[in-house]
């Protein structure tokens, strides 16, 4: 099976204080051996790089160069693809919010489940309910 992973999945996996920490960490290296495809789109990367090193946001912000190192040890996994906007994205988009308007918190999901839409992936490992919107994912929570 093919899946996403949602960005609070590896920000779990990398705050210690997270009472979701182990499992998080555990469902990581589940993943990380594979041989299910694996997909991260880049706004999660990205995302993940923001919050986790940032001080109003971890107690114990992570490092740059050490959240990089995180993600890049995903990124380079044979069976992890990444996930990008592709030609008629806009107009997509457009249709997924026309059927949930997005506003504020919810652009960035939105966002995601656009372009996994677009690149025909079905499932999402996260436990942000938010995504159970969206009719056309199957939302799977690592942590129930």
């Amino acid at each position: 099976m093919s899946a996403a992973i949602d960005v609070n999945v590896l920000l779990f996996a990398s705050d210690t204080a997270s009472p979701f920490y182990q499992r998080a960490a555990e469902f990581l290296e589940e993943r990380a051996k594979g041989p299910d495809i694996l997909y991260l789109a880049w706004s999660t990367v990205m995302s993940y790089l923001r919050i986790s090193t940032h001080p109003a946001i971890f107690a114990n912000p992570m490092q740059p160069a050490q959240a990089a190192h995180n993600a890049e040890t995903l990124l380079r996994l044979p069976h992890v693809r990444t996930l990008a906007e592709e030609d008629g994205f806009w107009d997509l988009y457009r249709e997924v919010t026309q059927q949930m308007p997005a506003r504020g918190n919810d652009v960035p999901d939105a966002h995601l489940a656009t372009l996994l839409r677009q690149h025909g992936v079905a499932t999402l490992y996260t436990n942000d309910r938010d995504f159970r919107t969206f009719d056309f994912l199957t939302v799977r929570d690592p942590f129930a």
